[in-house]
């Protein structure tokens, strides 16, 4: 019997973030020039590329310097 893959998902600030600045997922994505599935996926939990992070933390108008407040990994 194949055992299915665990993926750990990890903290972070996205989805409270984009709701305190009253912007839908779909905005969010379009600003970051990620797909909507993706930013769901994102404040789920999911892991992303670095690069993705770093465009969703730019899209929420945040400097990278403060990507811990974003990203809690």
């Amino acid at each position: 019997m194949k055992q299915a893959k665990t993926v750990r998902r990890k903290g972070n600030n996205v989805r409270s973030l984009r709701e305190a600045m009253m912007v839908s997922k779909a905005e969010l994505a379009r600003r970051a020039e990620v797909s909507i599935p993706t930013i769901d996926r994102i404040e789920k939990g999911f892991p992303c590329r670095m690069d993705t992070k770093r465009k969703v933390i730019i899209a929420l108008g945040m400097s990278l310097d403060e990507r811990d407040k974003v990203f809690l990994d």
